[in-house]
């Protein structure tokens, strides 16, 4: 079966876990859709390029999470998440959506 794309993941646990936490009222559910995620693509990333590489992305990952929120407060909570969002997704595809060779 093929590996799911880190990019997925990622996008799964920002925009996901926003929308679970909206829907819900619960952030804390949508911190655990988030947190559950970004341990997928942590792992995606560890076994195709290494520890190293699987930190750094998942820095980018938690700290997109960060910037969404004073973001929000310029542009609106959904323009934030989505953007946020694809700056994630574009970092995994370039650094970590590849097999190390």
């Amino acid at each position: 079966m093929p590996a799911v794309p880190s990019a997925v993941l990622t996008t799964a646990g920002l925009v996901g876990g926003y929308s679970v936490a909206r829907a819900t009222g619960n952030r804390p559910l949508g911190g655990a859709v988030l947190a559950g995620f970004g341990a997928a693509a942590f792992e995606t990333w560890r076994r195709r390029s290494g520890v190293g590489t699987a930190v750094a992305l998942t820095a980018v990952y938690v700290g997109a999470f960060g910037l969404a929120h004073p973001l929000a407060r310029k542009v609106g909570s959904w323009p934030a998440v989505l953007g946020v969002t694809a700056a994630t997704a574009a970092v995994a595809v370039a650094a970590g959506d590849r097999d190390r060779g």
